[in-house]
């Protein structure tokens, strides 16, 4: 798979999550490791979700891993805690907003 093909398809299972009722702001920084390798962010403002494929400066939590691993995760076939337990997934930054990263996944439509 490549980095294309993975940011498409995890965009679109980002982008039907229901966050109108997230009135924080959340900023998540993906960086793929392995087979795809690249960037994304999921942004959470004014109860509506941005997915892009840059790198967000002024992130609240920065996530590592692979693309397997991430697609597991946005389909609900992995949960984020275990994976970061199972050493499959590290993160970086507020870890009471990484928690919020399964809210997320939970509320697609």
């Amino acid at each position: 798979m490549t980095y294309a093909e993975f940011f498409s398809e995890i965009k679109g299972k980002f982008m039907a999550a229901d966050v109108s009722d997230i009135h924080e702001h959340l900023a998540y920084q993906f960086n793929i490791t392995g087979e795809a390798s690249g960037i994304f962010y999921v942004e959470v403002r004014d109860g509506k979700i941005f997915v892009e494929p840059y790198e967000y400066f002024d992130r609240d939590v920065l996530f590592i891993g692979s693309a397997d691993t991430f697609m597991k995760i946005a389909e609900n076939k992995l949960d984020p805690v275990l994976a970061f337990t199972l050493q499959k997934l590290k993160f970086e930054g507020n870890v009471e907003k990484a928690l919020r990263l399964k809210e997320l996944i939970d509320s697609r439509k």
